[in-house]
């Protein structure tokens, strides 16, 4: 591996406390670019900006997403930033490349009858407690997959209304409990030792992403629902839109799901549109009927 590479990827542990997935991304973008500046003459460390514009079509021109395209070129922005902040390079060659237009893209979420019929139906399986104790703290407060599946059984074994979790970069923050999560903790928890709330097959270590996404499939189909239309993160957009739609505010929602900046929870925002659309529709003089005149 390059060893410039090398050294961004361990800051980004050290600094940033990067999971394993974001690494393997990262590694993955860089090493791809590595390989086409070589086959121009040049390498990771000296690449000119006329290399990253001409990678970049390159990626265009195979037909891969925009998404994917503008994912790389972050990828290059942070190696080329860390260069020049480390003084490797006097230069950063992706300042004057512009970022793929992105489609804008709605977040997909469930209605509240079809969590209700989820919960339902996890309720009526076998072994059905931990799926339970998960939908009900998934929905209860937004947690990403990999905040739920960290959980240790220690943090749900009282009757504490707030939950300490710990989210991306290390970053603490406490997001409020309902009954029913509690509840449904409590039930999983009763006569059990071991040290995760939700334990994997080995039970040293927590239950994959991978294995809960399966199962979550699994309830999925046997409520009637398109288990396409279901995965963990549809869940956290179901809470953050139901959240809204029934009156929270974004700063208040920005807060608990989590995110470092509000731009990000302003995705939300189309669940506002139709709430005050509704709310014209309801209220407004405009749009009420009128008796007709004489």
């Amino acid at each position: 591996m390059d060893r410039h590479l090398e050294a961004f990827l361990e800051m980004l542990v050290a600094e940033r406390n990067a999971a394993a997935n974001t690494l393997s991304a990262y590694r993955s973008d860089l090493e791809d670019f590595s390989g086409f500046a070589a086959r121009r003459g040049t390498d990771l460390r000296e690449a000119r900006v006329e290399v990253l514009r001409a990678y970049l079509g390159a990626v265009a021109a195979a037909g891969l997403s925009a998404r994917t395209a503008a994912r790389r070129l972050s990828a290059l922005r942070r190696f080329y930033r860390f260069l020049l902040r480390e003084g490797v390079r006097e230069d950063d060659p992706t300042e004057l490349l512009d970022a793929p237009k992105l489609p804008r893209g709605l977040p997909k979420y469930l209605s509240e009858q079809e969590v209700d019929t989820l919960l339902a139906t996890a309720a009526g399986r076998p072994s059905g407690a931990a799926m339970v104790a998960a939908l009900e703290i998934l929905y209860a407060t937004g947690l990403r997959v990999s905040e739920l599946l960290a959980l240790p059984r220690a943090a749900l074994a009282g009757d504490a209304a707030m939950l300490m979790v710990r989210g991306k970069g290390g970053k603490e923050r406490l997001v409020p409990l309902s009954d029913a999560a509690r509840d449904a903790a409590a039930a999983l928890n009763a006569g059990r030792t071991g040290r995760w709330l939700f334990p994997g097959g080995k039970p040293e270590k927590p239950l994959t992403r991978q294995g809960f996404a399966q199962a979550l499939k699994l309830v999925a189909l046997a409520a009637g629902i398109d288990p396409a239309r279901v995965s963990p993160h549809v869940l956290r957009h179901s809470f953050a839109s139901h959240m809204l739609a029934r009156g929270a505010d974004l700063r208040s929602l920005q807060l608990l799901l989590g995110h470092a900046d509000i731009a990000t929870t302003q995705i939300y925002t189309h669940v506002l549109a139709e709430r005050l659309q509704r709310l014209v529709e309801a209220h407004h003089p405009l749009a009420l009927p009128r008796a007709g005149g004489g």
